[in-house]
């Protein structure tokens, strides 16, 4: 379809736009020192962009156009403007939260997403770090959401843009200004909120889901009181990182 073509081709200039502004920035002035490895990584973690392209191309995009266009209602006009885009957003960043917390606490779908937390150091890269698998699971329950509550497909496609922007910058290595941090996680997860949902112990592992808004733990009460601090150890509790082939086999290994 012309159209999802275009689409691709526009979030896909945004989203790899914003990615090598942050990869700069991280890089110029991090929070926490690099890796010794830190280029072995740089590249595994890229090399899942690839493939979840693929998977964008062919299932992704495909599936929630579809299900744009079969919407269960009708929505009035009142949410045609930048009402309904809000709205759009919230219901869609809510369904990311409580999708976040099923895949930690669901053991098959926790096989796919501790592909992702098992990078044992974060920056820019590891938001691109997601299994295929998950991914794929993801898009099809997501479709559910986008039938129930007629979202239109631009707003699906703004929406993706945020969330792949803000996943960006909360993994990254930015160091920020405590002051202005703080500020900013009263509203939008930050790069602190996040490394602490990355931290190698799983009480805090299963804490701070939230992706673009930070009061869905405080209401859900799944916010860690763990505070982000120097020598955080990340990864998973117990167990190392490995190599890229062996991260897309895993979920489907013996345990």
């Amino acid at each position: 379809m012309p159209e999802i073509e275009q689409i691709l081709q526009y979030k896909g200039w945004s989203v790899g736009a914003i990615f090598l502004l942050l990869f700069a920035i991280e890089h110029l002035h991090p929070a926490a020192k690099t890796d010794l490895h830190w280029l072995s990584r740089i590249i595994k973690n890229l090399s899942f962009w690839p493939v979840n392209i693929g998977l964008s191309l062919a299932v992704i995009l495909p599936v929630s156009y579809f299900a744009t266009q079969n919407p269960l209602w009708v929505r009035p006009e009142s949410l045609s403007g930048y009402s309904g885009l809000i709205m759009d957003i919230i219901v869609l960043d809510l369904f990311i939260f409580w999708w976040h917390r099923a895949v930690h606490e669901v053991p098959f779908f926790w096989r796919f997403h501790e592909v992702h937390h098992l990078d044992e150091h974060l920056d820019t890269t590891s938001a691109i770090r997601f299994h295929f698998g998950e991914i794929f699971f993801a898009t099809f329950v997501r479709a559910v959401v986008i039938l129930i509550f007629a979202v239109p497909f631009t707003s699906v496609v703004m929406f993706e843009i945020l969330v792949l922007a803000c996943t960006l910058f909360h993994h990254s290595n930015i160091a920020l200004s405590p002051r202005f941090e703080n500020v900013l996680s009263k509203i939008i997860i930050t790069p602190s909120i996040h490394w602490v949902h990355h931290h190698a112990v799983r009480k805090d592992t299963d804490s701070n889901y939230g992706t673009i808004f930070s009061f869905w733990d405080r209401v859900f009460y799944t916010k860690s009181t763990t505070t982000r601090f120097a020598t955080m150890k990340i990864g998973v509790e117990g167990l190392t990182d490995k190599g890229f082939v062996a991260l897309l086999l895993s979920p489907f290994s013996r345990r």
